[in-house]
């Protein structure tokens, strides 16, 4: 499993050298997108607005736009070392609670974590202190150059680090349109409701859910497969050395031909 961050958990004194994985991966299938009339894939570009040419990776800068076409340039060195004097430190459990306290809106992205070849008991005593004790702990880490707010817990055997966001992230419900105010349900209706929510109500199991639309989608590509599939058609020009030393040839062959057309231009001058 790919290792995407490395550095430690630590909560009192206990200092835990761990490895973060990703728990999750995303399962749709990416469709790409081909000209219509020859089927050559569509390649997109990085190109400046005001110079109208494509960027190369190297001459692009991060800036924040702090007003409409105003910028504050960000070096890289100065991001970096940002970056580096954060994810140094390890990642301290700042609080324990109980999970029941937060609300799954918060809830962003899972992380296993796996102890480093040295951190077994403590790994084992974070795990067995939190399954006793049914809480949950608090913590900050620097992921991707973000600092992150988490929160670590006990899944299966394992323990899991759960990244949260903060709350200035979560957008207000107060901005959500057309949410209607408490309206007088008809008794009957909601005894109704409750009973129709009791007939349904059933353990959660994960594996009786499917996504239907992904698996249909598949089948039809596996259909299409046995039957109509097509080459792409690569036209992009590959460059190599005959193509550049016949450009090469090219030029120079015009260069030779002007001198010559203005030498006879001048003889035929004399001549009249």
């Amino acid at each position: 499993m790919h290792t995407v961050w490395k550095g430690s958990i630590s909560f009192g004194l206990v200092n835990i050298p761990v490895k973060l994985h990703a728990a999750t991966e995303n399962k749709d299938i990416k469709l790409r997108q081909l000209h219509k009339e020859c089927h050559t894939p569509i390649s997109y570009k990085k190109v400046c607005e005001g110079c109208n040419q494509e960027v190369k990776d190297e001459d692009i800068v991060k800036a924040y736009e702090y007003a409409k076409n105003k910028f504050v340039v960000l070096d890289q060195e100065e991001l970096e070392s940002l970056r580096k004097e954060n994810e140094d430190k390890a990642v301290e459990i700042i609080d324990f609670v109980k999970l029941t306290e937060i609300d799954p809106i918060y809830f962003e992205r899972t992380y296993f974590l796996s102890p480093d070849s040295t951190g077994g008991k403590a790994y084992s005593l974070l795990r067995q202190t939190l399954e006793q004790s049914g809480k949950i702990g608090v913590a900050k880490i620097i992921i991707r150059s973000k600092e992150q707010l988490a929160i670590v817990r006990v899944y299966q055997n394992a323990l899991v680090m759960e990244t949260i966001h903060y709350p200035d992230e979560v957008r207000s419900v107060g901005d959500v349109p057309n949410v209607p105010s408490e309206q007088n349900i008809v008794p009957k209706e909601l005894e109704t409701a409750l009973m129709l929510v009791d007939q349904l109500t059933t353990e959660f199991n994960p594996e009786k859910y499917t996504d239907d639309y992904r698996n249909a989608l598949m089948e039809l590509i596996e259909e299409k497969k046995a039957t109509s599939t097509i080459s792409a058609n690569d036209k992009r020009p590959v460059p190599d050395n005959v193509t550049d030393l016949m450009t090469a040839l090219q030029a120079s062959l015009e260069k030779t031909k002007k001198p010559a057309t203005r030498k006879r231009a001048t003889k035929t001058k004399k001549n009249a």
